[in-house]
């Protein structure tokens, strides 16, 4: 009588047609569902990636029911696992995110409409002023997407999955995305999801590793001595399509994320307000809804069961903790060259990860020195970062296959 009672509800009813091991895996991804939410909701996360991710994973591991179909358990979201034209043609008609995910994520699409977003908001004045030390502060900022990758095959991935985990260190969610779909697809939900929370995390984390590594006085530096030359829309333009077109020909294989950032810089220095409001209010922010929500709705409870997943929950920290030592390196390093000038918390701002570690950076000046505004320069190193993470990934990607281990 129960159980007749029970299957009037099916979501309840699957319960008791899973292992108990998947069934308590499916009710602690509910509850960190609703915990991404709630701290999203209170800004402790950041609220534009963790509220729809965290809707995602709660509603997608509580509506699981036995498809009548196949009478297998699944969700009426999505199925990643259709391979033929035909799959996919059913799927469109069953699954109500199946076109996004098919169309927008198998490809990276959604990676490169991000990165128009995000080139759609950068202000490039400080990096082609002083590009040498952007890259210079930017380069030891990848310390995690490079010593990450012998970690992580000594931990039992394979090569492909190994760069993918390493390119977290990059803190670029979207670089991570892109390069795992083609490294290692099989793993490339939680890769990327684990970035994706701990690139959350960064905001809060990366400020308590400042403090405790770089004295006051030093975090302080205004550097006043620095002047950010004001750079015309048309040089900025000229740039972007000329350093564009020399990546892409030097690394044809991340030519999407370089040509989709590239592309939103030359939209923001061309001033057409309508191309404008498209990259930044629609192509950033709906494309970062859609990206938290469908990978929330892609992390099931198998996934979570998946031994490889607490290794990757292990090495993802150790990539961001790397790169942020790396970045801090740099910066004590620069500051040690140039007698003082510059404030070594910039080399945290080189961890990518934009605009987001260059907040980082200018706040934590701020809070030792009102007067230090140091935001335009911490821009600089934090552009430098895209473009030597997406190098980094680009050789990951082209190498790591040809290689014999």
């Amino acid at each position: 009588m129960l159980r007749d009672f029970i299957s009037i509800f099916p979501g309840i009813e699957s319960f008791l047609l899973m292992e108990p091991q998947m069934a308590i895996a499916r009710i602690i991804l509910i509850l960190t569902g609703l915990g991404l939410c709630y701290l999203g909701y209170k800004k402790v996360l950041d609220p534009l990636l963790m509220i729809p991710m965290g809707t995602g994973i709660a509603m997608v591991n509580a509506g699981i029911l036995l498809m009548p179909n196949t009478q297998e358990l699944g969700t009426m979201f999505l199925n990643p696992m259709v391979e033929t034209p035909v799959q996919h043609i059913d799927a469109f008609q069953i699954y109500f995110l199946q076109p996004i995910y098919a169309l927008t994520f198998s490809n990276g699409l959604i990676a490169c409409l991000v990165f128009i977003g995000i080139g759609s908001i950068t202000e490039l004045d400080f990096f082609i002023a002083n590009p040498k030390m952007s890259l210079l502060l930017a380069i030891p900022a990848e310390l995690g997407s490079i010593l990450t990758f012998p970690i992580a095959l000594s931990m039992g991935f394979s090569p492909s999955e190994s760069a993918s985990i390493a390119i977290i260190g990059g803190a670029d969610g979207p670089m991570v995305l892109f390069a795992s779909l083609q490294l290692a697809r099989d793993l490339f939900v939680p890769i990327t999801i684990v970035a994706y929370i701990y690139l959350s995390i960064i905001y809060a984390g990366y400020p308590f590793l400042i403090k405790y590594t770089i004295p006051n006085h030093m975090r302080g530096i205004a550097m006043e001595e620095f002047s950010v030359s004001r750079v015309s829309p048309g040089e900025k333009i000229a740039f972007s399509i000329i350093t564009g077109s020399v990546l892409c020909l030097l690394f044809p294989v991340a030519s999407p994320l370089f040509v989709s950032f590239f592309l939103g810089v030359i939209i923001r220095e061309s001033k057409i307000s309508r191309f404008i409001t498209v990259a930044d209010d629609v192509l950033l922010s709906g494309a970062t809804l859609f990206l938290g929500f469908t990978l929330g709705c892609l992390l099931s409870a198998d996934i979570v069961v998946d031994p490889k997943m607490f290794k990757l929950i292990v090495l993802g920290f150790i990539a961001l903790f790397l790169s942020g030592v790396g970045g801090i390196i740099g910066g004590l390093i620069a500051y040690k060259v140039s007698g003082g000038k510059i404030n070594p918390v910039l080399g945290v701002a080189g961890v990518s990860c934009i605009p987001t570690t260059a907040k980082v950076a200018h706040k934590s000046a701020h809070e030792v020195n009102p007067s230090a505004f140091i935001m335009p320069y911490a821009m600089g190193p934090s552009i430098a970062g895209v473009i030597t993470s997406a190098i980094i990934a680009a050789c990951y990607i082209t190498m790591i296959p040809k290689l014999t281990f």
